[in-house]
């Protein structure tokens, strides 16, 4: 069990030292920051906003080639 003990308590101590493990953490959470920020700005739904506007353009560029094709 002391064995155990210390192996964790050396583990942590590396780990706050550790600038590198720091930043790749930092850069998790401001990605988890920007993902929220353009989901909480242009929705996650396709009923209005931006969501609308690419369906309906892929929709219409889909309708465009499948006719160019079929000509």
């Amino acid at each position: 069990m002391l064995q155990s003990y210390i192996k964790i308590t050396e583990g942590f101590e590396r780990l706050r030292t550790d600038k590198d493990g720091v930043v790749s953490f930092e850069y998790v959470i401001v990605a988890a920051c920007i993902v929220a920020a353009v989901s909480a700005a242009f929705g996650t739904g396709t009923a209005s906003g931006i969501g609308s506007v690419l369906l309906t353009s892929i929709t219409s560029i889909g309708t465009a080639v499948a006719n160019a094709v079929s000509a």
